[in-house]
Protein backbone atom coordinates (compact mmCIF):
# COMPACT_ATOMS: atom_id res chain seq x y z
CA UNK A 1 0.00 0.00 0.00
CA UNK A 2 1.62 3.38 -1.25
CA UNK A 3 0.67 6.67 0.25
CA UNK A 4 2.75 8.88 -1.32
CA UNK A 5 -0.62 10.50 -2.90
CA UNK A 6 -1.32 11.54 0.84
CA UNK A 7 0.03 14.84 2.60
CA UNK A 8 1.64 13.42 5.36
CA UNK A 9 1.73 16.19 8.39
CA UNK A 10 5.07 15.23 10.87
CA UNK A 11 3.32 16.27 14.05
CA UNK A 12 6.35 17.54 16.41
CA UNK A 13 7.82 19.80 18.69
CA UNK A 14 4.45 20.94 21.62
CA UNK A 15 4.99 22.18 25.13
CA UNK A 16 5.93 19.35 27.04
CA UNK A 17 9.27 19.04 28.67
CA UNK A 18 10.21 16.46 25.79
CA UNK A 19 10.02 19.45 23.13
CA UNK A 20 13.68 19.47 21.99
CA UNK A 21 14.12 15.82 21.75
CA UNK A 22 10.28 15.48 19.59
CA UNK A 23 11.95 18.32 17.22
CA UNK A 24 14.91 16.05 17.01
CA UNK A 25 12.18 12.70 15.79
CA UNK A 26 10.17 14.84 14.32
CA UNK A 27 13.01 15.94 11.73
CA UNK A 28 14.76 12.34 11.18
CA UNK A 29 11.14 11.59 10.75
CA UNK A 30 10.42 14.13 8.33
CA UNK A 31 13.60 13.64 6.37
CA UNK A 32 13.24 9.93 5.99
CA UNK A 33 9.26 10.10 4.54
CA UNK A 34 10.60 12.83 1.97
CA UNK A 35 13.76 10.80 0.97
CA UNK A 36 10.99 8.40 -0.09
CA UNK A 37 9.05 10.53 -2.61
CA UNK A 38 5.95 11.44 0.15
CA UNK A 39 4.50 14.53 0.24
CA UNK A 40 5.34 15.57 3.94
CA UNK A 41 5.15 18.73 6.19
CA UNK A 42 6.77 19.20 8.99
CA UNK A 43 4.27 20.76 11.72
CA UNK A 44 5.41 22.30 15.09
CA UNK A 45 1.98 21.92 17.24
CA UNK A 46 0.84 24.46 18.92
CA UNK A 47 -2.96 25.75 20.21
CA UNK A 48 -3.80 26.29 16.90
CA UNK A 49 -2.50 22.92 15.33
CA UNK A 50 -6.60 21.95 14.29
CA UNK A 51 -6.45 25.32 11.74
CA UNK A 52 -2.84 24.65 10.90
CA UNK A 53 -3.86 20.67 9.65
CA UNK A 54 -7.10 22.14 8.22
CA UNK A 55 -4.76 25.01 6.32
CA UNK A 56 -2.24 22.57 5.34
CA UNK A 57 -4.73 19.95 4.18
CA UNK A 58 -3.12 17.31 5.92
CA UNK A 59 -4.51 13.63 5.30
CA UNK A 60 -2.45 11.36 7.54
CA UNK A 61 -0.70 12.95 11.09
CA UNK A 62 2.85 11.09 11.60
CA UNK A 63 2.87 11.85 15.80
CA UNK A 64 6.33 13.00 16.64
CA UNK A 65 5.50 14.31 19.98
CA UNK A 66 6.61 12.99 23.09
CA UNK A 67 5.39 13.82 26.24
CA UNK A 68 2.41 15.72 27.06
CA UNK A 69 -0.90 16.17 25.07
CA UNK A 70 0.93 14.66 22.44
CA UNK A 71 1.36 11.29 24.13
CA UNK A 72 -1.25 11.42 26.96
CA UNK A 73 -4.22 11.00 24.18
CA UNK A 74 -5.22 14.67 23.90
CA UNK A 75 -3.68 15.06 20.15
CA UNK A 76 -5.27 11.40 19.36
CA UNK A 77 -8.75 12.85 20.18
CA UNK A 78 -8.22 15.82 18.28
CA UNK A 79 -7.38 14.20 15.37
CA UNK A 80 -10.43 11.44 15.50
CA UNK A 81 -12.79 14.40 15.46
CA UNK A 82 -11.12 15.81 12.63
CA UNK A 83 -11.20 12.84 10.83
CA UNK A 84 -7.38 12.51 10.25
CA UNK A 85 -6.00 9.12 10.39
CA UNK A 86 -2.47 9.14 12.83
CA UNK A 87 0.17 6.57 13.73
CA UNK A 88 0.43 5.21 17.03
CA UNK A 89 -1.79 4.18 19.70
CA UNK A 90 -5.78 5.23 19.82
CA UNK A 91 -7.24 7.95 22.85
CA UNK A 92 -7.79 5.34 25.46
CA UNK A 93 -4.10 3.64 25.29
CA UNK A 94 -1.98 6.05 24.80
CA UNK A 95 -3.98 8.03 27.98
CA UNK A 96 -3.33 4.79 29.98
CA UNK A 97 -0.02 4.41 28.87
CA UNK A 98 1.06 7.99 30.19
CA UNK A 99 -0.25 7.32 33.34
CA UNK A 100 2.05 4.67 35.24
CA UNK A 101 -0.16 4.20 37.92
CA UNK A 102 -2.88 3.01 35.47
CA UNK A 103 -0.72 1.12 33.44
CA UNK A 104 0.92 -0.10 36.78
CA UNK A 105 -2.76 -1.58 37.67
CA UNK A 106 -4.02 -2.90 34.43
CA UNK A 107 -0.65 -5.08 34.25
CA UNK A 108 -1.52 -6.10 37.36
CA UNK A 109 -4.84 -7.30 36.78
CA UNK A 110 -3.38 -9.05 33.84
CA UNK A 111 -1.30 -10.91 36.24
CA UNK A 112 1.96 -8.70 34.16
CA UNK A 113 4.95 -8.66 36.98
CA UNK A 114 5.83 -5.02 37.99
CA UNK A 115 8.20 -3.77 40.73
CA UNK A 116 6.20 -3.35 44.18
CA UNK A 117 4.91 0.24 44.20
CA UNK A 118 2.55 3.16 46.24
CA UNK A 119 1.19 5.81 45.40
CA UNK A 120 2.01 9.34 47.13
CA UNK A 121 -0.97 12.13 46.06
CA UNK A 122 0.03 15.27 46.13
CA UNK A 123 -3.40 16.39 47.82
CA UNK A 124 -2.32 14.44 51.10
CA UNK A 125 1.48 14.97 51.24
CA UNK A 126 2.57 16.77 53.98
CA UNK A 127 5.87 19.02 53.18
CA UNK A 128 6.56 18.87 56.77
CA UNK A 129 6.39 14.85 57.24
CA UNK A 130 9.78 13.36 58.18
CA UNK A 131 11.89 11.08 56.09
CA UNK A 132 10.81 8.20 59.10
CA UNK A 133 7.04 8.80 58.30
CA UNK A 134 7.66 8.69 54.67
CA UNK A 135 9.58 5.38 55.17
CA UNK A 136 6.60 4.08 57.20
CA UNK A 137 4.16 4.10 54.01
CA UNK A 138 6.30 1.71 52.10
CA UNK A 139 6.25 -1.61 52.59
CA UNK A 140 9.70 -2.94 50.64
CA UNK A 141 13.11 -2.30 50.93
CA UNK A 142 15.33 0.11 49.55
CA UNK A 143 16.81 1.07 46.86
CA UNK A 144 13.53 2.53 46.05
CA UNK A 145 12.99 4.57 42.25
CA UNK A 146 10.69 7.70 43.13
CA UNK A 147 9.26 9.39 39.92
CA UNK A 148 6.22 11.30 38.12
CA UNK A 149 3.15 9.36 37.61
CA UNK A 150 2.47 11.69 34.50
CA UNK A 151 6.10 11.79 32.68
CA UNK A 152 8.51 10.62 30.06
CA UNK A 153 11.97 10.61 29.12
CA UNK A 154 12.51 9.54 32.96
CA UNK A 155 12.00 13.30 33.66
CA UNK A 156 11.57 14.01 37.38
CA UNK A 157 13.32 10.81 38.58
CA UNK A 158 15.51 9.72 41.24
CA UNK A 159 17.12 6.83 42.97
CA UNK A 160 16.81 6.54 46.90
CA UNK A 161 19.22 4.81 48.51
CA UNK A 162 19.23 7.02 51.56
CA UNK A 163 16.26 7.78 53.85
CA UNK A 164 16.89 11.68 54.14
CA UNK A 165 16.65 11.51 50.30
CA UNK A 166 13.35 10.60 50.14
CA UNK A 167 11.23 13.73 50.92
CA UNK A 168 13.06 16.03 48.31
CA UNK A 169 12.85 13.21 45.53
CA UNK A 170 9.07 13.19 46.32
CA UNK A 171 8.75 16.89 46.31
CA UNK A 172 11.20 16.68 43.02
CA UNK A 173 8.70 14.68 41.23
CA UNK A 174 5.56 16.61 42.50
CA UNK A 175 6.52 19.38 41.14
CA UNK A 176 5.82 17.63 37.77
CA UNK A 177 2.87 15.62 38.60
CA UNK A 178 -0.05 15.55 41.42
CA UNK A 179 0.86 12.06 41.83
CA UNK A 180 4.13 9.96 42.26
CA UNK A 181 5.09 6.40 42.11
CA UNK A 182 7.69 5.17 44.27
CA UNK A 183 8.50 1.25 43.27
CA UNK A 184 11.28 -0.66 44.48
CA UNK A 185 14.24 -0.51 42.31
CA UNK A 186 15.24 -3.75 40.60
CA UNK A 187 19.02 -4.46 40.58
CA UNK A 188 19.74 -6.02 37.11
CA UNK A 189 19.74 -5.74 33.36
CA UNK A 190 17.80 -3.13 31.56
CA UNK A 191 16.20 -4.24 28.09
CA UNK A 192 13.91 -2.54 26.05
CA UNK A 193 11.70 -4.22 23.64
CA UNK A 194 10.20 -3.02 20.42
CA UNK A 195 7.01 -3.80 19.35
CA UNK A 196 5.58 -3.04 15.64
CA UNK A 197 2.34 -4.10 13.99
CA UNK A 198 1.32 -6.07 16.81
CA UNK A 199 4.35 -8.40 16.50
CA UNK A 200 7.76 -8.29 18.37
CA UNK A 201 10.65 -6.78 16.88
CA UNK A 202 13.26 -7.80 19.38
CA UNK A 203 15.07 -5.68 22.07
CA UNK A 204 18.15 -3.89 23.01
CA UNK A 205 20.21 -4.34 26.66
CA UNK A 206 21.04 -0.90 28.00
CA UNK A 207 24.11 -0.01 29.55
CA UNK A 208 24.21 3.84 31.04
CA UNK A 209 27.47 5.53 32.14
CA UNK A 210 25.29 7.05 34.39
CA UNK A 211 23.86 5.54 37.74
CA UNK A 212 20.59 4.81 35.44
CA UNK A 213 19.10 5.32 31.82
CA UNK A 214 18.11 8.88 32.56
CA UNK A 215 17.37 11.89 29.79
CA UNK A 216 21.24 13.10 29.66
CA UNK A 217 22.17 8.61 29.14
CA UNK A 218 19.05 8.39 26.45
CA UNK A 219 19.54 11.66 24.12
CA UNK A 220 23.35 12.51 24.56
CA UNK A 221 25.57 10.32 22.09
CA UNK A 222 28.31 8.27 24.12
CA UNK A 223 26.52 8.08 27.48
CA UNK A 224 25.26 4.59 27.27
CA UNK A 225 26.54 1.49 25.75
CA UNK A 226 23.77 -0.64 23.62
CA UNK A 227 23.90 -4.26 23.24
CA UNK A 228 22.10 -6.04 20.68
CA UNK A 229 20.79 -8.59 21.34
CA UNK A 230 20.48 -8.69 25.07
CA UNK A 231 23.04 -10.76 26.61
CA UNK A 232 20.96 -12.96 28.81
CA UNK A 233 19.55 -16.55 28.41
CA UNK A 234 17.54 -17.19 25.38
CA UNK A 235 14.70 -18.20 27.61
CA UNK A 236 15.02 -15.09 29.58
CA UNK A 237 14.64 -13.40 26.71
CA UNK A 238 11.79 -15.11 24.88
CA UNK A 239 9.95 -15.05 28.19
CA UNK A 240 10.93 -11.04 28.19
CA UNK A 241 9.43 -10.52 24.32
CA UNK A 242 6.15 -12.41 25.57
CA UNK A 243 5.78 -10.11 28.71
CA UNK A 244 6.54 -6.72 26.58
CA UNK A 245 3.70 -7.62 24.14
CA UNK A 246 1.37 -9.03 27.02
CA UNK A 247 1.66 -5.45 28.22
CA UNK A 248 0.91 -3.85 24.88
CA UNK A 249 -1.97 -5.71 24.58
CA UNK A 250 -3.05 -5.22 27.52
CA UNK A 251 -3.38 -1.65 27.66
CA UNK A 252 -4.74 -1.60 23.99
CA UNK A 253 -1.67 -0.07 21.65
CA UNK A 254 -0.98 -0.19 18.47
CA UNK A 255 1.81 1.15 15.73
CA UNK A 256 5.09 1.10 17.51
CA UNK A 257 5.62 0.75 20.87
CA UNK A 258 8.62 0.40 23.18
CA UNK A 259 7.79 -1.52 26.39
CA UNK A 260 11.23 -1.19 28.95
CA UNK A 261 11.61 -3.64 31.47
CA UNK A 262 14.23 -4.59 34.83
CA UNK A 263 15.41 -8.38 35.18
CA UNK A 264 16.74 -9.57 37.88
CA UNK A 265 19.50 -11.83 38.82
CA UNK A 266 17.21 -14.64 38.86
CA UNK A 267 16.11 -14.07 35.34
CA UNK A 268 12.55 -12.76 36.59
CA UNK A 269 11.69 -9.53 33.99
CA UNK A 270 9.48 -6.67 35.25
CA UNK A 271 7.70 -4.15 33.52
CA UNK A 272 8.65 -0.42 34.05
CA UNK A 273 6.50 1.08 31.06
CA UNK A 274 4.86 1.11 27.71
CA UNK A 275 6.11 3.59 25.52
CA UNK A 276 3.40 4.41 22.89
CA UNK A 277 5.46 7.11 20.70
CA UNK A 278 9.03 5.76 20.90
CA UNK A 279 12.00 8.43 19.92
CA UNK A 280 13.65 8.31 16.94
CA UNK A 281 16.60 10.02 17.45
CA UNK A 282 20.15 8.84 16.32
CA UNK A 283 20.39 7.40 19.81
CA UNK A 284 17.02 6.34 19.99
CA UNK A 285 15.98 2.54 20.64
CA UNK A 286 13.21 1.44 18.50
CA UNK A 287 15.53 2.13 15.06
CA UNK A 288 18.32 0.42 16.60
CA UNK A 289 16.54 -2.46 17.00
CA UNK A 290 14.45 -2.39 13.83
CA UNK A 291 18.05 -2.43 12.38
CA UNK A 292 18.97 -5.45 13.98
CA UNK A 293 15.75 -7.14 12.68
CA UNK A 294 16.83 -5.89 9.11
CA UNK A 295 14.77 -2.90 9.08
CA UNK A 296 16.09 0.16 7.63
CA UNK A 297 15.14 3.71 9.44
CA UNK A 298 13.03 4.40 6.54
CA UNK A 299 11.38 1.17 6.57
CA UNK A 300 10.58 1.47 10.04
CA UNK A 301 8.68 5.13 9.46
CA UNK A 302 7.16 3.58 6.21
CA UNK A 303 5.82 0.34 8.23
CA UNK A 304 4.37 2.65 11.07
CA UNK A 305 2.87 4.88 8.59
CA UNK A 306 1.30 2.19 7.16
CA UNK A 307 -0.20 1.30 10.69
CA UNK A 308 -1.88 4.39 10.97
CA UNK A 309 -4.24 3.90 7.80
CA UNK A 310 -5.25 0.07 8.88
CA UNK A 311 -5.76 1.30 12.47
CA UNK A 312 -8.00 4.12 11.82
CA UNK A 313 -10.19 1.92 9.67
CA UNK A 314 -10.20 -0.57 12.12
CA UNK A 315 -11.18 2.05 15.05
CA UNK A 316 -13.87 2.80 12.98
CA UNK A 317 -15.58 -0.88 13.31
Amino acid sequence: MKLTNKRIGVLMGGQSAEREVSLRSGKAIYNALKGLGYDVVAIDVGHDISNILKRKKIEIAFIALHGGYGENGGVQGMLEVLGIPYTGSGVLASALSMDKEASKKIFLYQKIPVPPFIIVQRSTFNVQRSEMEIKSLINFRMPWVVKPATEGSSIGVSIVRKERHIRPAVEKALSLSDRVIIEKYIQGKEVHIGILSGKVLGGVEVKPSLEFYNYEAKYTAGMTEYILPPEINSKVYEKAKEIALNAHIALGCGGATRVDLKINGKGNPYVLEVNTIPGMTETSLLPKIAKQAGMDFPDLIEEILRGAVNESKERKQ
